[in-house]
């Protein structure tokens, strides 16, 4: 079986298998990346080596959504299926976001490289909410509060 090339434009010659089983589509966008809901960072959004200057450094950026991802996993010990919950994405979206992750995390402690977190359009900081009453309001709040009888 051969494979024939579309002849409209001599500069373009592509083959029809390509299209006919979907490898290229022109004028076609993927869909927009799913929300996903991270922390906030309470600190500082660059670390790098001591002692060396930071023109002389290269950056390794590390999305927010990784970060996140490991934090619920490696520090906070969660399952993956819970990780994805807290974050409204699919388990397999957070072992992707853990595998590129730690990648850029261990390039940056072994080489000697700057790391800077940074978010991008499809990620959604949740505030951190300080300690209190919750929704429940007062009955479910602190406990020195009696309820009503």
């Amino acid at each position: 079986m051969s494979i024939r090339t579309i002849k409209s434009n001599p500069d373009f010659r592509l083959p029809i298998a390509w299209i006919c089983y979907g490898v290229y589509t022109p004028g076609v966008m993927p869909r927009p990346k799913k929300t996903r809901y991270c922390r906030e960072i309470s600190g500082y959004n660059l670390y790098k080596p001591s002692g060396i200057p930071m023109s002389q450094l290269e950056v390794v950026d590390l999305g927010l959504d990784e970060l996140e991802a490991m934090r619920l996993c490696d520090f906070d010990g969660k399952e993956q299926e819970e990780a994805a919950a807290a974050m409204g994405v699919s388990r397999g979206t957070v072992q992707r976001l853990l595998e590129s992750g730690r990648k850029k995390l261990l390039d940056a402690v072994v080489h000697g490289k700057a790391l800077c977190f940074g978010d991008d359009d499809h990620v959604c900081v949740r505030p951190q909410l300080p300690p209190g009453r919750g929704r429940g309001g007062w009955r479910h709040g602190r406990g020195d509060i009696v309820p009503r009888t």
